[in-house]
């Protein structure tokens, strides 16, 4: 049997909380410390964990950590990944992975020249409704998203396209796997002193396009996403984990039926089908389902979309 691994959650926010539980329930895994800046919080977590450690920082955290969570703040990120890759620690780095593509570039080139699993945190990368479009949407020509919700206080320190849309912008780079050669956006603050609401449309070399919008001062929740191919239409509803395809027959004709295929996933858990994904890239067992790269990717274009919803409001 493979010796346990030791794992740290840094962050016991409201995500972080969740990661720690994840850990907890896995075999292999021993959570073994929380850590958070909020001592009675990391204190609450590890006892419902039953995590040993309870640590304000992570130099408290004891000797022979493998793998950690990092769900801080977006802002603390880097720091806080920088400094267990530097203790040749594994990290599964939340969304955003940091702010700034230099920042994502040094993590990302630490964590390879130490031989380390960084794992960027895109957990609808583990939905069964978008690895079904991955499947069944080959070569996308066009690519819409809407990611709404109402407004919640948590996750406020940055804007929409780094709070939601960058979870579609990831989808859209997964699946259409081409350079971007054009961003254009526009997006507005309503609650908060960042943006609240933005669109986006991001075209890539090759021609395909996608279209984003995202916003968390909605009335109701929306997170979905329909690809349009040569083939046909593939649809998923990444809260209901369902897909709605249509598409032409073998010979090329339209549907024979105008009711579209409906595919209804079963229940499931995607955090820690996440984790567990990490867990097993670090004992070897399998590839790293999402690299580091895509985390770096995704920052660039969320950058790029920030930058042309600036000078839209000039």
């Amino acid at each position: 049997m493979n010796t346990p691994l030791k794992a740290a959650v840094v962050g016991a926010g409201y995500l972080g909380r969740f990661h720690a539980q994840k850990y907890a329930s896995l075999p292999g895994v021993d959570l073994v410390a929380i850590v958070d800046v909020d001592p009675e919080r990391a204190r609450a977590v590890a006892a419902e964990t039953g995590a040993p450690h309870a640590c304000a920082t992570l130099d408290q955290v004891p000797v022979g950590l493998d793998l950690a969570s990092v769900v801080t703040p977006n802002e603390a990120h880097f720091a806080a990944a920088a400094a267990l890759l530097e203790r040749d620690v594994h990290v599964l780095l939340e969304k955003p992975v940091t702010g700034d593509v230099a920042q994502a570039t040094t993590l990302e080139t630490a964590a390879a020249a130490r031989g380390l699993v960084l794992q960027p945190g895109f957990l609808e990368r583990f939905n069964p409704a978008v690895r079904f479009l991955r499947e069944h949407a080959p070569r996308p020509r066009f690519i819409e998203a809407h990611r709404l919700g109402a407004f919640k206080a948590r996750a406020t320190d940055v804007d929409v396209v780094m709070d939601l849309m960058i979870h579609d912008i990831d989808i859209a780079l997964h699946l259409v796997e081409a350079p971007v050669s054009e961003v254009r956006a526009s997006g507005t603050r309503v609650l908060t002193d960042h943006v609240d609401i933005a669109n986006a449309r991001v075209e890539f070399a090759g021609g395909a396009t996608a279209n984003l919008t995202a916003s968390r001062v909605s009335l109701k929740d929306m997170r979905k996403v329909r690809v349009f191919s040569e083939g046909g239409y593939a649809a998923a509803d990444c809260a209901t984990r369902e897909n709605i395809v249509v598409g032409r027959g073998a010979d090329g004709s339209l549907p024979l039926s105008p009711e579209p295929q409906v595919v209804r996933h079963a229940a499931c858990d995607p955090l820690l089908d996440e984790i567990a994904s990490f867990v097993a890239a670090v004992r070897g067992e399998r590839a790293v389902e999402v690299p580091a790269a895509a985390g770096r990717e995704a920052i660039a274009v969320a950058l790029a979309i920030r930058a042309a919803i600036a000078r839209q409001e000039r």
